[in-house]
Order: structure tokens, then sequence, then C-alpha cells
């Protein structure tokens, strides 16, 4: 296949390149940076792989790239966990995504050929958060601003259904990897700081980041696949139990809770990514066959941690 991917530069998507260029494919990089992207895929191991700026906000000649392509998948989108949500930060987050799927939508629909599918990006923020709910694809949104971005977000990815291209939306939970959220927890158990954060009874909807990437390599390639999928391990699990685990495995303790107030003063109202959690269930994605290499957290954080 040929695939042209948004965000790959990032977690996920550098890792999806590099598997998919492993695989024998070809790949489109679209990105702002193209002297980064040169770093991270130099040409002389990445034969395969074709890197073109593009704007991701605005038309333009970029994405004529797409009419050569089979398949698009689209992780771009501005860093939600990162600072506080002033005004001008939260429309960065929403543009961001809205915007930048309006644009690669556009480019698809306008491509002939078309690519086949569109695997697009979107977050399990959709479902607003609870501490007692249990969400799966088929339940609706919740109200607060990550589920408006999210439903902004997957309204425009649909509109490449009147082109008649399969859509695949992939609701993500916390991915855990090499970076991450994971990055930002591990420092403070290395200085026998680590402990839950807030309540800890909140629920933590994770990912690692193989079954993530193994996710999207199936959605591009089985055509049967359509529709939204949480891309979610089958078993979450709440704040408290995270820190446990993550203690255990890298033999530290975990008791030194981080009190919500001072995740509020850092993040402000962005807070809320971490303070309030959902517990998200991926029955579709179990009902595809999917099998997990990580569907256990104590499984994932060895992997990752060793």
């Amino acid at each position: 296949m040929k695939v042209a991917i948004t965000g790959a530069t990032g977690f996920v998507g550098s890792l999806l390149v590099q598997r998919l260029h492993g695989k024998g494919h070809q790949i489109v990089v679209l990105t702002r940076n193209t002297a980064f992207a040169q770093k991270v895929f130099p040409s002389e191991a990445f034969a395969n792989v074709e890197i073109v700026p593009y704007t991701p906000n605005a038309s333009g000649s970029w994405q004529s790239v797409i009419a050569s392509c089979d398949g698009v998948v689209n992780l771009a989108g501005e860093p939600i966990g990162e600072g506080r949500w002033t005004p001008e930060r939260k429309q960065e987050i929403l543009n961001s995504r809205k915007l930048g799927t309006q644009k690669i939508v556009e480019a698809i629909v306008n491509a002939n050929p078309k690519p086949t599918v569109l695997i697009n990006a979107s977050a399990v923020g959709y479902y607003g958060t609870s501490e007692t709910a249990t969400f799966d694809e088929t339940s609706l949104s919740g109200n607060d601003f990550l589920a408006q971005v999210c439903q902004a977000w997957e309204a425009e990815a649909r509109k490449v259904k009147d082109a008649s291209v399969r859509l695949v939306i992939l609701r993500f939970g916390v991915i855990l990897g090499n970076g991450g959220a994971l990055g930002k927890m591990i420092p403070p158990f290395k200085l026998f700081a680590g402990g839950p954060i807030g309540s800890g009874r909140q629920w933590f909807s994770w990912i690692h980041v193989d079954d993530v990437v193994n996710l999207i390599i199936q959605a591009l390639t089985k055509p049967e696949i359509e529709g939204v999928y949480n891309a979610t391990a089958p078993n979450p699990v709440r704040m408290a139990d995270l820190s446990q685990t993550l203690g255990q495995v890298m033999n530290r303790p975990s008791w030194l809770p981080v009190p919500a107030f001072a995740i509020e003063a850092l993040l402000g109202d962005g807070a809320i990514v971490v303070l309030e959690g959902q517990q998200v269930l991926p029955k579709r994605t179990v009902e595809t066959g999917f099998e997990y290499k990580y569907p256990n957290l104590q499984s994932a954080l060895t992997q990752i941690l060793n």
C-alpha cells in the first residue's frame, strides 16, 4: 500500500511509519517541519518514505499527493495535556483537529483516484468523565470541552463517507510507551516520590503503543473494519491501581499522592485530563477479533520499563 500519514513524527506516528516501512509499504509523511521529519526518517534508512511539507489548516498543493495513496491516517492535533487551557490554547486544540481533518477530507474528496480508506484519530474524551459509568462505542457523548472537541473532530471525518471512502474512527485512550503520558509519571517514581494523582479513584483507560499501531494497520488492511472503535485495552484501571502497578514494576514505593490542587495550579482547566477519567471498554474492537499483545497493565508496563 501507499499510505499518507499526518502526525507521523509523533509518539504513535513514528512507530507506525517504522512498522509500515518494515512491511514494505510506501509512506507519504505530511509534516509542518520537513527538517525534523528528515532527522526522524533519514532517507538511507527509510527509502520508501516521501516527506511532503503541508499546512494542516489550509488548502494547498500538498493535497495533490493524496491522489496517489491507497489510505490516509490522520493523527495530527495539538497536545492536550501540556500547559494551561487558556482560551487561545483551547482554540488551538480544537482547530488543529477540526480544520486539520477538514483539509484532509477535502484532499481525499478532490483526489482522482481516491484513497479507499481514512483512519482518523479521536479520543475517549468523547464520552465525558465519570467515576461510575462504563462506556463503549455505542455510548452517547459527553458535553465538556474535550467531548465537544471530539464531536467536532469526528463530524469533519464523517464527511469523507459522502465520497464513498471507508472511514475508521479510533477513539484513543491514554497511550503507554517510551514517552507520552508515562514519560511524565516515571521521574517521580525514580526519585521515590511516586503516587496516585488526585483521588486515585478516577478511571484510567489505557492502551500500549504497540497495540495502537497494530490496530491502525488492521484498520488499513481489512476492508470489513468500518466505523468507530475504542483504541483502549480491555482492562481499564483506576489511577490508584496504575500507581501501585507502576511502583511494583519499578520496585519503588507508590504512596505519595499528588494532590488535585497541585495539578490544577499547574494545568488549570487542563487538569481534567488526569483528575477525571472514564471507564472505556473496546467492545467493537474485541468483536473484530483483534488480539492485544498487552491486554493487562502489568505486562504493558513491564515491557515498556524493561
